[in-house]
């Protein structure tokens, strides 16, 4: 993660004593085959592999972070699979100028950024080889930080902007046992 880009308004810098875990978190090639692929699909857009060594088209981070361009997701297989799922949660709550103009910077505001997070935590739960506990675990061991600490505090305490701004955008179902995906990207319907 490289400190050349802001923290976006809404989120908190990390503490100066984070430790970063990189080592702990998954990497997209120890999902089981095909897995990302089939999740990117159900949302109607594309997954572009990079060879190992090859930067990645669109990534806003650099090194192994995804990238975006259009409506194509980019990874490598050494790519976290949370950095998966956040640049793909971007596409997904992008509408379509936007989407179809993407390159590298989403361009998001705050409140779409915290969108954003609880849809890759919530996408987590439909990626075989992965689930919500796990992408809260490596969100922690990346150095994720929010207004109220931890992301699992986070999505648990003080997620209702992001809920709200995903239920009005019909990106999920909001229903007594929690929110769900409804699979569409924003303004698909």
């Amino acid at each position: 993660m490289s400190a050349d880009h802001s923290i976006k308004p809404g989120f908190t810098a990390p503490p100066e004593d984070l430790v970063v875990d990189e080592a702990a978190v998954l990497r997209v090639d120890e999902l089981p085959r095909g897995a990302l692929d089939t999740l990117v699909e159900r949302f109607g857009l594309a997954l572009v592999w990079v060879r190992d060594g090859e930067s990645i088209p669109g990534s806003f981070w650099g090194d192994d972070e995804a990238g975006l361009i259009g409506e194509r997701l980019y990874v490598r297989p050494d790519t976290a699979v949370h950095s998966a799922l956040h640049e793909f949660a971007h596409l997904v709550c992008m509408d379509a100028g936007r989407r179809a103009a993407a390159h590298t910077d989403a361009g998001s505001d705050d409140i779409e950024e915290e969108a954003v997070c609880h849809l890759q935590i919530l996408m987590a739960d439909y990626l075989d080889g992965f689930d919500r506990q796990r992408a809260l675990a490596d969100m922690q061991a990346w150095g994720y930080s929010f207004r109220v600490g931890a992301p699992a505090d986070w999505f648990r305490e003080d997620a209702d902007r992001a809920v709200d701004w995903l239920a009005r955008h019909d990106l999920i179902h909001v229903a007594e046992s929690g929110p769900t995906p409804t699979f569409r990207t924003r303004g698909n319907t």
